[in-house]
C-alpha cells in the first residue's frame, strides 16, 4: 500500500498549475461512444479514475491514442458488447456514465452495481428514472440491465439535480428521436463542458448551464477536438494548503468564474485570494479569523448542488477552518457518511464537535500534530493531507491510491512548492 511520509509546518509557496477537470474527463471520454469517428480530448488529469473509465473504454472495442501531455485520441468504430467489465466496475462510480451512450448506440447495457467513494448513501433511482422516461426498460438483479428498441425524447423532470444522472440523461437524450426537456439537471461546470462537447459533435442543446436543458435529438454525431476544463476542486484544495501553511501561491490554469461559490465559503474564514485572468493569487499573512455574520451571529457554511457550494470541497473547509481565530458551523446536506473522517482531525489536535452525521461545529486555531492515517476517500484524503502539511511533526498517510484517484502527480507537484513530502510504494 502507497504512502506519503510529511512533515509538517512548512509554507507553501511558488507556483502550480491546476489539472484538468476530472469531473468533465470521465463523462466526455464515454460519450466518446457516441461517434464512430476519433474524438481528442485535451487537458486530460493523468489520475487512476481517467485510466479505469479508459480500459472500459477498450474493453467495449475502443483504441486510444496518446499525443502530447494530457492528450488522447479515442475511436470506437464497432461496439464489441454492452458490459461494462465488472472489474473496473467496480472500482469507480463514474462507470455508470457508459450507459446512457451504450444504450443509445446498441439498445442495452449491462451494468454491474459502480464502486467509488465510500461517503454515503448514492442513489441510482434518478438515473433509472431518467432512462425510463426515454423508453429504456430496467431489469434489477446481481447487475442493471436497461434495454431499449428505440429512444424516444421525453418531458423528464429528475427528482433530484444529480450529476451522473443528468449526463447519462444528455447522452441518452442526444440520439434520441424527438425533443427532450431536462427539469432539474445538474448545472455544474463539469456538465457544461459535456454539453459543449456534445455541441462540437453536432448535437443539440439550449440551455447549457442552466438546470433546464432541451435536447433535440439527431441522427449522428460526429468526432471532435475538445479541451476539458480546469479542475476547481483541485483549485479550492491549493488555496487551503495556502493559507493553512502560511504560504504565497500563485495557480495557474483556473476558469475564475468557477471560483465564486468558494470564495464566498473561503471568505467567511478569512481567506481571500485575487485573480488575474485565468491565475490566482493568494497572498501570505491573510487574517485567519471568521468574518461573522450580522448581529456577531456564528456563519455557516453548506454544500449545495450548483451553483451552491460544492460538496467535494467540504472536506478542504472543514481543515482550513481548523486554523481560523473563531467558531463556525460547516453542514454536509448531501452524503451521511463523508464528515466522518473528522475524527482524525480531532486525533491530530482540531477542537471539533460532530454534531451529527451532516453538521459540525469547528473552533479554532488548533495546533494540530503528526499522526498516521488512512485514506478513506479522494476528497477526505486530500484533507488529511493538508492537515498533515500544516501540523507539527510527522505524518504517514496510507492508502494514497484513493487522494491519487482525483490528484494527478500530487507528491512531485507539492515538492516543488517546497513541502516536505516523499511517495514510498
Amino acid at each position: 500500500m502507497s504512502e506519503y511520509i510529511i512533515n509538517g509546518g512548512v509554507p507553501l509557496n511558488g507556483t502550480i498549475r491546476v489539472s484538468g477537470n476530472k469531473n468533465a474527463a470521465l463523462p466526455c471520454i464515454a460519450a466518446a461512444l457516441l461517434t464512430d469517428e476519433p474524438v481528442t480530448l485535451r487537458n486530460i488529469p493523468d489520475i487512476e479514475d481517467v485510466r479505469v473509465m479508459l480500459d472500459v473504454f477498450t474493453a467495449l472495442g475502443g483504441e486510444i491514442q496518446r499525443g502530447q501531455q494530457n492528450t488522447i485520441t479515442l475511436s470506437l468504430r464497432d461496439i464489441k458488447q454492452s458490459e461494462i467489465p465488472q472489474e473496473e466496475a467496480k472500482k469507480i462510480r463514474a462507470s455508470i456514465l457508459f450507459a446512457g451512450p451504450l444504450l443509445a448506440q446498441t439498445g442495452k447495457v449491462v451494468l454491474p452495481p459502480p464502486g467509488g467513494d465510500v461517503i454515503g448513501r448514492r442513489r441510482l433511482d434518478t438515473h433509472f428514472l431518467a432512462l425510463t422516461e426515454l423508453g429504456a426498460k430496467v431489469k434489477v438483479g446481481d447487475n442493471f440491465t436497461f434495454t431499449a428498441k428505440t429512444l424516444i425524447g421525453a418531458d423528464i423532470f429528475l427528482d433530484e439535480a444529480s450529476v451522473t444522472a443528468t449526463e447519462n440523461a444528455i447522452m441518452a437524450a442526444v440520439l434520441a428521436k424527438g425533443k427532450t426537456i431536462l427539469t432539474n439537471a445538474a448545472s455544474e461546470p463539469h456538465v457544461q463542458d459535456l454539453c459543449k462537447m456534445l455541441v462540437a459533435m453536432g448535437g443539440q442543446i439550449d440551455g447549457i448551464g442552466s438546470n433546464i436543458l432541451t435536447i433535440t435529438g439527431v441522427e449522428k454525431l460526429s468526432g471532435c477536438d475538445f479541451e476539458i476544463g480546469a479542475d476547481f476542486m483541485e483549485a479550492g484544495s491549493f488555496i487551503g494548503l495556502a493559507a493553512v501553511t502560511g504560504g504565497d501561491m500563485h495557480i495557474e490554469g483556473v476558469r475564475p468564474q468557477d471560483m465564486r461559490p468558494a470564495k464566498i465559503a473561503f471568505g467567511k474564514l478569512g481567506i481571500v485570494w485575487a485573480h488575474e485572468g485565468t491565475i490566482i493569487h493568494v497572498p501570505k499573512n491573510q487574517s485567519m479569523e471568521v468574518n461573522h455574520d450580522l448581529g456577531g451571529m456564528i456563519p455557516k457554511i453548506d454544500d449545495a448542488p450548483w451553483p451552491g457550494f460544492p460538496p467535494d470541497l467540504l472536506s478542504i473547509i472543514i481543515v482550513a477552518a481548523t486554523q481560523i481565530k473563531g467558531t463556525i458551523l460547516v453542514h454536509e446536506k448531501m452524503y451521511e457518511s463523508r464528515m466522518f473522517f473528522v475524527d482524525k482531525l480531532i486525533g491530530m489536535g482540531a477542537r471539533i464537535v460532530l454534531c451529527d452525521p451532516h453538521r459540525a461545529v469547528i473552533s479554532g486555531p488548533a495546533k494540530l500534530h503528526g499522526s498516521e492515517l488512512i485514506s478513506p476517500d479522494v476528497r477526505a484524503g486530500m484533507s488529511m493531507l493538508i492537515a498533515a502539511m500544516c501540523a507539527e511533526g510527522k505524518s504517514v498517510i496510507r492508502n494514497v491510491y484513493q487522494i491519487e484517484r482525483g490528484y494527478e502527480q500530487l507528491a512531485a507537484r507539492l515538492s516543488s512548492l517546497g513541502a516536505n513530502i516523499v511517495r514510498n510504494d
